[in-house]
């Protein structure tokens, strides 16, 4: 029986019950039952991000970082356009802003 269909059997069982006495309202094994299923499923995922967790370095540090910032160099866009209009000499007879080609 898959859980779909238990579900659904759950569902119309307790819609065929009319809520009558002094027993309207309380508890009922099957609610119990999700606590528990809920219970065992947050104790497995915890048990496995610790374990994924332990496979992660202590430190995402490097010994030698001047490959890494060599790298990050060229991904800031204002460093970039810094670099670029440093490689051009600037001619004396422009005194407006940089035209872009489109």
């Amino acid at each position: 029986m898959s859980l779909h269909a238990l579900a659904a059997a759950a569902a119309v069982v307790a819609a065929d019950q009319e809520p009558r006495g002094p027993e309207f309202g309380k508890a009922s094994p099957l609610g119990l039952l999700i606590i528990v299923l809920l219970l065992v499923a947050t104790f497995l995922l915890i048990r496995s991000m610790n374990r994924q967790l332990r496979k992660l370095p202590e430190s995402f540090d490097t010994e030698h970082p001047e490959a890494d910032q060599k790298f990050d160099e060229g991904t800031d866009s204002a460093a970039a356009a810094e670099s670029a209009s440093a490689d051009v000499a600037p001619d004396p007879s422009d005194t407006g802003p940089p035209q872009k080609d489109s």
